[in-house]
């Protein structure tokens, strides 16, 4: 089957000078006149205080730097980021989610101008970008950026990949782009986590669009001034609910930030005004979506300290916080050599969150039973194994995992951390086994090694391509920095 390969994964070539290039490593403090903690009887001034120029200074760090000013452990997560966002890609691209989005696009779609991940189709930059995004994140086993649960790498890879094919960039170009989209959309997370994603918003959305705008700006080489607008025009486009969680919608999210982020991006340069605080304003994003603002996260650090550096890449085929209890369920099984007809019962303590997010009991598709952390204990005993295989229809439906995970019992406890399980499994012989998890494999104190990461990325290929396609496509990845011209491809 055609699917993108060396030649077109990326078109490297040269590219126009980028707007204000930095000379050397910028570290931006924040500005003189930004909000500072204020003591009790300083908060209603506090409160009227003008906050700091947040859209801007983004703006000028986005611009100025250069891949050479990225720190070594910064550009190394980026193409580790890469590498686990295109095996995902590819892993989901048949998916019927992307089938029937395939079919609902096509025929309306512009000029082939780049490939979709695992498929023969070409589409337009925008729709690429979207279906891409969507076909990364159907199956939530896209990367992780734990302290807000925003998924990054596919509003902004799915943007600047479909870009990169419509206007050929060098490798290195591409990491830097990459990398400055997720440090953008953590940093804006990090300042609305968690009272933004409390309420119902889908973070990976709301914010991904702004690294979807920065990627795709530096890229195209906007000034700071057009990537002001280029911000101000992703904040305009806030996508995702929550209550999406389980269906479709919820790849739709990432796929639709991606689009956006680009749309934003090429309005910009052609100097399609917005805003110059449409992140910090008054009646702004930050202010409209959260009752929090907290906009050192956004400034404080920024050039020396790279949030991009603490992603993570999933072990696990569903919500980031089962991802504990699967660990616990598939060490005390593998120790005990356990089969589910010995279990009398599974006790879980877990963080309230955990519920709130992968609290299904019953249910019905595979797409449910991602969050659902009764149906990940019960096949991580009945399988040993939390791979996208073990999140079908057929194994949600399945007897035996009704029956086990109809045994699962879950008590809240504000004490137990979210990325935390407390598990103790009783047999029908009267023995208690216990695992306590305090990281789980994925997390940043137990990341997955690359070989690991190349396991996932081939389990998830399987089938959709041959082995040497595989290979191929794996070690592009590795090497994109060395990509820098057209006889490089």
């Amino acid at each position: 089957m055609s699917i993108i390969d060396r030649r077109r994964f990326l078109k490297t070539g040269a590219v126009g000078a980028f707007a204000a290039a930095a000379s050397g490593t910028t570290v931006y403090a924040q500005s003189q006149d930004a909000a500072k903690p204020a003591s009790a009887p300083d908060a209603a001034s506090a409160m009227n205080a003008r906050p700091p120029k947040v859209t801007r200074i983004l703006a000028d760090f986005i611009v100025k730097t250069r891949y050479q000013d990225l720190p070594a452990d910064a550009r190394k997560e980026g193409v580790r980021t890469l590498m686990n966002w295109v095996g995902v890609a590819v892993g989901g691209s048949h998916d019927e989610t992307v089938n029937r989005a395939v079919a609902a696009l096509t025929p309306f779609s512009g000029p082939p101008q780049a490939n979709l991940l695992g498929r023969t189709e070409r589409f337009d930059i925008m729709n690429a970008a979207f279906l891409n995004g969507v076909s990364s994140h159907i199956f939530d086993y896209d990367d992780t950026h734990l302290k807000t649960i925003i998924h990054p790498a596919g509003p902004v890879a799915s943007a600047i990949l479909a870009y990169a094919q419509y206007h050929p960039v060098s490798g290195k170009d591409f990491l830097n782009a990459l990398v400055l989209g997720v440090e953008t959309e953590l940093r804006i997370g990090n300042s609305v986590y968690p009272n933004h994603y409390d309420v119902g918003w889908h973070i990976t959305g709301t914010c991904g669009v702004f690294g979807s705008a920065a990627a795709t700006g530096k890229l195209m080489g906007l000034s700071v001034e057009q990537m002001v607008w280029a911000l101000g025009l992703a904040a305009s486009q806030p996508v995702g609910l929550r209550e999406s969680f389980g269906s479709m919608n919820k790849s739709f999210n990432p796929g639709r930030a991606a689009a956006n982020g680009i749309f934003a991006a090429l309005l910009a340069g052609q100097n399609y005004t917005s805003s110059d605080g449409m992140i910090e304003a008054k009646r702004g994003w930050a202010n409209t979506i959260s009752t929090k603002q907290d906009y050192r996260e956004i400034t404080e650090g920024l050039g020396s300290h790279y949030e991009s550096t603490l992603n993570t890449y999933k072990p696990f085929a569903c919500g980031i916080v089962i991802h504990p209890a699967i660990d616990a369920a598939v060490q005390l099984r593998n120790q005990y050599h356990l089969q589910a007809d010995q279990i009398e019962r599974i006790d879980l303590r877990v963080h309230p969150l955990v519920i709130e997010l992968t609290g299904k009991k019953t249910p019905q598709i595979g797409l449910e039973g991602k969050f659902s952390i009764y149906h990940a204990v019960a096949i991580a005993i009945i399988d040993g194994a939390g791979g996208e295989k073990q999140f079908s229809d057929a194994k949600v439906r399945d007897p035996m995992t009704i029956a086990l995970r109809e045994k699962v019992n879950t008590i809240t406890d504000p004490a137990i951390k979210p990325e935390q399980v407390d598990m103790t499994i009783t047999l029908k012989d009267g023995r208690k086994l216990h695992k306590f998890i305090q990281h789980a494999i994925g997390s940043t104190e137990v990341p997955m090694t690359n070989q690991q990461l190349e396991k996932k990325f081939t389990d998830l290929a399987d089938g959709i391509l041959p082995p040497d396609r595989t290979r191929a496509l794996i070690d592009t990845c590795w090497r994109v920095e060395q990509l820098q011209s057209e006889t490089d491809r």
